[in-house]
């Protein structure tokens, strides 16, 4: 055997020997790790016959049926039902981009126009879902879901059948709350959002055109996402939403998306679609604020929103370069502070940049909202904020819009403190009307301080025409739910006597 010949065998024999020495290993790994462990490349030996394995990868979970199972049954059917009103079925009006419309039954949205009809039957207005949160049958979903309902229907995934009331709601972040008259009902158990990371996988749950009981999936895509931009700059409350890209279509707003776990970490609200219909992108009321919006309702009867009492702005390139900023790239500008507020009380400063709120990062105003929103007025939390380029930190205590920390209570309509009769024939011939109220058993409350006095006949209210007192409510709710700061009723009305007065009823505290 020549020379060349040895060497060649040598080499194989070589081979031969890390090739099993490489079996061993990866049977020893597999042996002491999950199956779903892969050996991504062979090992090596040193000189002293160690082995070290270069990489190894983890296949990401791909089985969803955990979660589905877990969850389909805690997600009900919504159906809300109304008796229509003047000209068109429903009373609403269609416009060409609302991204609430397309998360119910019928092609056009909630507010497709319907013919009049002859009769004042009760009329289906919308299908949605909603999230069982409680054994005893509370239930989460959007406001926009039950909004303007006189009968709430829900079914739940096993057929069963129970009207539903309304608990409360609140409009700026589109959360409300129901109940049932049930027991032993499945529940969804309610995750950690705020622990959530981009690239997770997320199932959306809900009834889709109807279709009951259905799952998609999909990654969380960004979170603390603001969608005004996409809405042509139209106000949508406190953003701060989940987007994932899990199909979600017309019948899904109020329904769970849930993680991997089949833990609830978020309320599915909204798509960006310019045809109603799924797109790519859908969005998702976090948890970290629906769980606070809930337990105050359930609690005090309202939401107790603490507010900072700062007007701001997000730091952008420009606004970077004209303050001379170094110290961050990103951040809440103030650009106005409001007089005895909370910032001005703890010495925040305009020109000071807010990096962070308790334990949150805070990189835009999204990240702002949602970290503020999980506060109540009165408590106490850590502001960090950039001044002359240095990190500072300051003790804030939070206060409600009225610029203190007292509890805020439900409203209604009995804090006018009046009743409403419809007037007579006689009284609409002997007037020269068409229609009207009258204020009849003044007490103490909002129209006694306004100056308004027994008898007075209410015309309209807001430029709206009031004919019953079913108006004059309508009209309340509509005000306190709005986002407005300042809440009024301006009255037209005359006297029995013939003299016409103005009265402007402020609702807030």
């Amino acid at each position: 055997m020549n020379l060349y010949s040895k060497i060649a065998l040598m080499a194989c024999g070589v081979a031969m020997v890390s090739s099993a020495m490489t079996v061993v290993a990866v049977n020893t790994f597999s042996d002491k790790h999950d199956s779903s462990a892969v050996l991504a490349t062979s090992g090596t030996l040193d000189s002293g016959g160690r082995l070290y394995t270069v990489a190894h990868g983890v296949t990401p979970p791909t089985d969803f049926t955990h979660a589905a199972e877990s969850t389909i049954n805690g997600v009900v059917s919504i159906k809300s039902y109304a008796t229509p009103r003047g000209g068109y079925g429903n009373g609403y009006q269609s416009s060409p981009f609302d991204m609430f419309d397309f998360f119910f039954g019928s092609p056009g949205g909630r507010r497709q126009q319907q013919p009049e009809q002859k009769g004042k039957s009760e009329q289906q207005l919308g299908l949605g879902s909603g999230v069982i949160i409680s054994k005893d049958g509370y239930i989460v979903t959007n406001n926009h879901v039950i909004d303007g309902a006189e009968r709430l229907e829900i079914t739940l995934n096993d057929n069963r059948t129970f009207n539903a009331k309304v608990i409360g709601t609140d409009p700026s972040t589109d959360v409300a709350l129901i109940k049932i008259e049930a027991e032993d009902l499945p529940v969804i158990p309610i995750g950690d959002s705020d622990a959530l990371k981009v690239g997770e996988w997320v199932l959306a749950v809900g009834n889709p055109f109807g279709f009951t009981s259905t799952v998609t999936t999909g990654i969380v895509s960004a979170k603390a996402r603001s969608i005004s931009s996409a809405t042509n700059g139209r106000a949508m409350g406190i953003e701060s939403y989940i987007q994932t890209d899990a199909a979600v279509n017309p019948g899904n707003s109020g329904g769970a998306l849930v993680n991997i776990n089949g833990e609830l970490i978020g309320i599915n609200t909204a798509i960006y679609s310019q045809t109603g219909n799924y797109a790519g992108y859908s969005f998702a009321i976090p948890t970290s604020i629906v769980t606070k919006i809930v337990t105050d309702i359930k609690q005090y009867g309202a939401v107790q929103r603490a507010v900072l009492g700062v007007m701001f702005q997000e730091l952008t390139p420009q606004l970077v370069k004209e303050k001379g900023i170094t110290a961050v790239n990103d951040g809440i500008l103030v650009m106005e502070l409001v007089e005895r507020g909370a910032a001005m009380e703890a010495g925040i400063q305009v020109d000071d940049v807010i990096v962070g709120i308790g334990d949150n990062q805070v990189h835009n105003s999204a990240q702002m909202q949602e970290a503020i929103n999980k506060y109540r007025p009165g408590d106490k939390i850590k502001v960090k904020y950039i001044r002359d380029n240095k990190a500072y930190t300051t003790e804030v205590t939070l206060r409600n819009s009225q610029g203190d920390t007292k509890v805020t209570k439900a409203k209604d309509v009995t804090s006018l403190g009046c009743a409403f009769k419809s007037l007579t024939k006689e009284q609409l011939k002997e007037h020269r009307l068409t229609a009207g109220v009258q204020v009849s058993g003044l007490r103490d409350g909002k129209f006694k301080e306004a100056g308004i006095k027994d008898g007075f006949i209410i015309l309209d209210i807001n430029n709206a025409r009031v004919k019953s007192q079913d108006d004059v409510e309508k009209i309340y709710e509509a005000i306190m739910k709005s986002n407005d700061s300042d809440k009024v009723m301006f009255i037209t009305g005359i006297y029995p006597t013939g003299r016409k007065v103005y009265y402007a009823v402020d609702l807030s505290d």
